[in-house]
């Protein structure tokens, strides 16, 4: 038995001794063929058309346009969205005009006083974009923290007819600046400003005169911006003279610090910008910032400011003198003050 076994053994290890060679060729064949059937696929679906696509992952979707908000909006003007500490208010004062008095620069020499925040760019909430509402207007405004005043300028105001009453409604106790310069000075130097835009505009007195030097056209808005005592009677309606205060342009120039201090007096603030923040640029004939802590220049303003004047006959000017001088005088009676134009 035990030899039996031990056959028995001896005859298994000789049956796998003698299956071993078959074994051995027919061991590989499955992977191989494995290989070759991959391989075939592979082959026959390189040619075009043969496998069908494959899954494509989608590509994202483009993000949705956003709607232009209303500040940002083709219709409306772009304005800088306001940021920084404080909250954002309606302003306690604007400054309502006039084109070509010198709005600009008064803003620019206020901004140098550190409770004043105002707004960079005309808004022209009060005669263009009114319908956009309070809340529209307030998110334009700059931060300001409790004692600064919030400020906007927008010369155009003066002579818009709804300006007044929108503005009373909006805050009875407003304080309103307006920047008075020689009426036919002004309106040359807004002539200029027209002309650099159009170089095609007939003359200074095309415009300013119906048939040569027949009546004064009172309908160009050059003529009639300087009509400044009838403008101001109409803003008299809603608000006392007290809540204006009329600067000079012709010493905003000369004496910048002294009408700029006279401005901050009506705002009920500390005299902070003084003399010491200014000096006169004899090319430009006006007077610029000393350079501020920090910066390496000093700043002027742009060079649409201090622009030449065309050349304009002098019948012309004395014609227009005479024609203003009436509604000067009613200027000057209006205000209290005497701005010297005649």
């Amino acid at each position: 038995m035990a030899g039996s076994g031990g056959l028995g053994g001896g005859a298994g290890c000789s049956q796998g001794a003698g299956a071993s060679p078959g074994a051995a060729l027919r061991a590989p064949r499955a992977p191989l063929l494995l290989a070759a059937l991959v391989l075939g696929a592979y082959c026959f679906c390189t040619v075009p058309g043969r496998c069908p696509p494959a899954a494509r992952v989608p590509a994202p979707a483009p993000a949705p346009a956003v709607r232009p908000s209303a500040a940002g909006s083709p219709e409306a003007p772009v304005l800088p969205v306001a940021s920084g500490p404080g909250r954002q208010r309606l302003p306690q004062a604007l400054i309502v005009g006039v084109k070509k008095g010198g709005t600009r620069a008064l803003l620019e020499f206020l901004r140098l006083h550190p409770d004043v925040r105002a707004l960079g760019i005309e808004p022209h909430f009060f005669d263009r974009w009114y319908e956009r509402g309070l809340t529209w207007y307030r998110s334009l405004m700059p931060p300001t923290l409790d004692g600064q005043i919030t400020m906007e300028k927008t010369p155009s105001y003066f002579v818009t007819l709804e300006a007044p009453s929108r503005i009373y409604s909006m805050s009875p106790d407003m304080k309103l600046i307006v920047v008075v310069r020689d009426p036919v000075t002004r309106a040359i130097s807004d002539y200029a400003q027209m002309l650099s835009k159009t170089p095609s505009l007939p003359s200074f007195r095309a415009l300013a005169f119906r048939h040569g030097l027949g009546p004064v056209d009172t309908a160009w808005s050059a003529v009639r911006i300087g009509l400044y005592a009838q403008h101001l009677d109409r803003w008299l309606r809603y608000f006392p003279l007290s809540r204006f205060l009329f600067v000079s342009g012709e010493r905003l120039v000369s004496d910048p610090a002294g009408e700029v201090g006279r401005v901050q007096d009506f705002l009920g603030l500390k005299r902070v910008v003084t003399d010491k923040h200014f000096y006169f640029n004899a090319t430009k004939g006006f007077p610029c910032l000393k350079k501020a802590q920090g910066s390496s220049r000093p700043r002027c303003l742009g060079k649409s400011k201090g622009r030449p004047h065309p050349r304009v006959p002098e019948a012309v000017v004395q014609r227009l003198r005479d024609f203003y001088q009436p509604f000067n005088q009613k200027f000057y009676q209006m205000t209290g003050q005497d701005f010297g134009w005649d």
